[in-house]
C-alpha cells in the first residue's frame, strides 16, 4: 500500500499547530514537519465567552498559511479540530464559518472526551510500552490549556475517567488580577488543585492502588525537556519530578523563558503545570512517570490511521469504551445479573437484523452502551427512573462518545420506560451543531426509534429479572423475529412483556417479533 501524506491541524486554546505525517503499513505513522503558532484564544472565551474578530482574523491567516504549506506537501488527506477555546466561545459557529469562507478548511468542534480519548489512542500506538505500563494500576493525566483529564486503568481496563476544569491558561487567568508574591500566586494554584483532586480521591481512589503516572500535553513536554538540560525525558520517578519542582517554583520567568526556551506568556503557564503534575504524583503515590511525548495533531493522525486501517492498534479501544460504562453502572447499583443478560439480549437482536435495520458497529456499540446504564435512574428515583437515566447519562462523561452519541444513549434510555413520540424527541441543538458527521435531526431521530425498540424487546425478555431466556436463539424467518428458548418454567410475565413491546418493534421495523417457548417431549 502506497505512503500517505496527512496533514493533522489543532486549533488549540493557546496556540495553533500544524503536523504534516507520513503513514504507511509498513513503517507506521512518521512526523515529516511541524508549525505553531502561538494565539490565546482560550483568554477570550475562559474571561468574555468570546474570541475577538482581531483574533480571529489572525487565526484565519495562520490556517491560510496551514493550507498553503499542506498543498505544498500535496497532502492526501487532513483534519482540523478544535478544542475548549472554540467549545465554550459563544460565536464559535460565526468563527468556524469565517474560517471555511476564508480558507477553505473545514474546523470540527471535538467534545473533551473525544480529545482525550484520540490522545489515549496516540499513546496506545507506543504498543510495547503502553500494554506493559497499563498492567499495573495507571492513570494517564492531560493536561491541557483549558482542563485536565484524570484517566484510571487497571489490569488492561480503563476503569474511569474525569474532567477537572485545571488548565494551566485557565487557571493563570484566574490569578492574573490578584496582585501578591510569586510564592503566594503559587501556594493558590496548589491549594486550588488540591481542592478538585481532593474530591477526586474520594470518588474515584478509595480503592485504587496507582503506581504509574501517563503525563500527556504541550506543556509537559517542555518540562520534560527542562528537566534534563534540554534533552526530552521519557521516564522520570517521582521524587525526581518533585525535586525539578522545586527548583522550577524559585526560578524568575526571565529565567524560565531561558531554560525552557519560551516565550514570556508560554513560561508564566509553566510553574502551574508543574504544580497539578507534582500533586497528582504526590495525591496517587505514583513511583513512575512516564512522558510519550504526545501533541494532539499526534493523536489526530493516529485516529486517522487507525479509521483508514493503515495502522493496526493491538489494543480494543471500544472495550476501553465498554469498562468505563459497566464502572459507571456499577457506581449507580445497577443489577448485574440483569444487565450482563440485556446486553445478550440486544446485542442477539442487532445481529440477526442487520438486513433490516442498517446500522453498524458504532451503533451497535451505542445499543450496548445503552442496555448497559438503562437501569441507572433508579439510583436517583424509583418513581421517574427514566428521567433520572438521562440525567446521569448526560452529566457524565463517557470517554471516547461524542456529545451527540451520549444524548442518542440518553434519549435512548429514556425511551425504554416513557411513550415514545417522533416529535418530542429532544437534542441539544448546540452540541447538534457541533457534532462530527452529516446526520439530520430526522436521521438521529430515527436512529434513536430503532435503538429503542431493540432496547425495549430485550428488556421485556427479562422483565422478571431471573434470567428465564437466557438460552434463547434468535432468527429472523418469514417477516417475523423468531425468538425461542427451552426454559420450561412459568414464563407468562415475559410473554406478556414482550408481546407489549413487539407492536412497537414491528412499527419501526416491519418485523413482528414472536416468542416461542419450545417444551421437550416427556
Amino acid at each position: 500500500m502506497a505512503i500517505r501524506l496527512f496533514a493533522a491541524i489543532d486549533v488549540g486554546s493557546f496556540e495553533l499547530e500544524l503536523g504534516i505525517y507520513e503513514i504507511s503499513p509498513k513503517t507506521g505513522i512518521r512526523k515529516i514537519d511541524h508549525v505553531r503558532h502561538v494565539i490565546a484564544l482560550g483568554r477570550d472565551t475562559y474571561k468574555n465567552g468570546k474570541i475577538r474578530y482581531e483574533l480571529v482574523d489572525e487565526m484565519c491567516k495562520v490556517i491560510e498559511d496551514f493550507a498553503d504549506i499542506m498543498q505544498s506537501y500535496k497532502v492526501t488527506g487532513y483534519r482540523a479540530y478544535a478544542t475548549s477555546a472554540l467549545r465554550e466561545a459563544k460565536n464559535s459557529q460565526i468563527v468556524l464559518d469565517q474560517i471555511r469562507v476564508r480558507t477553505g478548511i473545514e474546523v470540527q468542534i471535538i467534545s473533551n472526551s473525544e480529545q482525550r480519548f484520540i490522545s489515549y489512542k496516540a499513546i496506545a500506538s507506543k504498543d510495547a510500552e503502553f500494554n506493559k505500563i497499563i498492567q499495573k494500576g495507571t492513570a494517564i493525566v492531560d493536561v491541557g490549556f483549558g482542563s485536565m483529564q484524570v484517566s484510571l486503568f487497571d489490569k488492561d481496563a480503563l476503569i474511569s475517567t474525569q474532567n477537572l476544569m485545571l488548565g494551566v491558561l485557565r487557571i493563570r487567568e484566574m490569578m492574573g488580577d490578584m496582585q501578591v508574591s510569586t510564592q503566594m500566586q503559587n501556594t493558590l494554584i496548589e491549594e486550588m488543585v488540591d481542592n478538585e483532586l481532593n474530591t477526586f480521591r474520594k470518588v474515584y481512589l478509595r480503592d485504587r492502588e496507582i503506581k504509574n503516572l501517563i503525563g500527556i500535553g504541550e506543556s509537559i513536554l517542555y518540562l520534560s525537556r527542562g528537566s534534563h538540560g534540554g534533552k526530552p525525558v521519557e521516564w522520570i520517578t517521582a521524587e525526581e519530578f518533585i525535586n525539578f519542582y522545586e527548583k522550577i517554583k524559585l526560578m524568575s520567568l526571565d529565567q524560565i523563558q531561558d531554560r525552557f526556551g519560551v516565550n514570556a506568556e508560554y513560561a508564566a503557564l509553566l510553574v502551574p503545570a508543574a504544580i497539578i503534575f507534582k500533586r497528582v504524583l504526590e495525591l496517587t503515590g505514583a513511583e513512575m512517570f512516564w512522558i510519550p511525548g504526545i501533541r494532539l495533531c499526534d493523536s489526530i493522525a493516529a485516529e486517522y490511521a487507525e479509521e483508514a486501517r493503515t495502522v493496526k492498534f493491538h489494543h480494543d479501544f471500544s472495550e476501553d469504551i465498554l469498562a468505563a460504562s459497566r464502572n459507571m453502572a456499577k457506581r449507580y447499583k445497577c443489577h448485574g445479573p440483569h444487565t450482563v443478560c440485556m446486553e445478550k439480549y440486544v446485542l442477539g437482536i442487532f445481529d440477526c437484523m442487520k438486513k433490516y435495520h442498517g446500522m453498524g458497529r458504532r451503533e451497535r456499540l451505542l445499543l450496548q452502551i445503552a442496555a448497559i446504564l438503562h437501569a441507572c435512574g433508579k439510583f436517583i428515583s424509583m418513581r421517574k427512573p427514566s428521567e433520572s437515566a438521562y440525567s446521569i447519562i448526560m452529566s457524565t462523561e463517557i470517554i471516547g462518545l461524542s456529545h451527540m452519541e451520549r444524548e442518542i444513549i440518553a434519549n435512548v434510555v429514556r425511551y425504554n420506560g416513557v411513550e415514545f413520540d417522533y416529535n418530542r424527541v429532544q437534542l441539544n441543538e448546540e452540541l447538534f451543531r457541533n457534532t462530527k458527521g452529516e446526520l439530520s435531526h430526522e436521521d438521529i431521530t430515527i436512529l434513536i426509534a430503532k435503538l429503542t425498540a431493540i432496547l425495549r424487546l430485550a428488556n421485556s425478555m427479562d422483565r422478571s429479572h431471573k434470567q428465564k431466556l437466557s438460552d434463547s436463539r434468535m432468527n429472523v424467518k418469514e417477516g417475523k423475529l423468531v425468538v425461542t428458548t427451552s426454559y420450561e418454567g412459568d414464563m407468562t410475565l415475559e410473554a406478556l412483556s414482550f408481546n407489549q413491546k413487539a407492536d412497537f418493534f414491528e412499527e419501526i421495523f416491519g418485523i413482528r417479533p414472536v416468542l416461542r417457548q419450545k417444551r421437550r417431549l416427556s
